[in-house]
């Protein structure tokens, strides 16, 4: 298993919330499939995929940050991932990948950017970064 820890380069601080993603790939015919984010920043998310990605490939994104507000529609990019082991599934074998968000609006990041705060306010775990 790769360490991707050694390979962070973010700009953007990220906190570890399983929001629910909806995502609409090429590589999978662009039929949405649901999954959960393993982090989420202003910048981008992390994201589980049962196979691997074509990088730089796009993708069609729908994030519902459960915060009671309608959910974030944007675009994103591929921009690394990682073969690992399901978390609660040791045999099961899955894809961390990075998105990064393409044209997504200054008041959405900003959205995104009030809801990480809090939720580290609140104790979750802020993904490390080098900023």
């Amino acid at each position: 298993m790769a360490d991707w820890q050694g390979l962070e380069r973010r700009q953007f601080p990220r906190v570890n919330y399983p929001c629910l993603v909806t995502i609409r790939h090429e590589s999978q015919g662009m039929d949405a499939f649901l999954t959960h984010t393993e982090n989420i920043g202003t910048g981008g998310v992390c994201v589980i995929f049962k196979e691997g990605a074509k990088l730089f490939s796009e993708v069609d994104l729908e994030v519902d940050l459960l915060d009671m507000d309608k959910n974030i529609k944007c675009k994103g990019r591929i921009v690394w991932s990682v073969k690992t082991q399901a978390k609660n599934q040791s045999k099961v074998i899955v894809y961390d990948t990075g998105i990064e968000f393409s044209n997504i609006t200054p008041e959405e990041q900003k959205r995104i950017m009030q809801v990480v705060i809090q939720l580290i306010k609140e104790g979750y775990e802020k993904t490390p970064y080098r900023g």
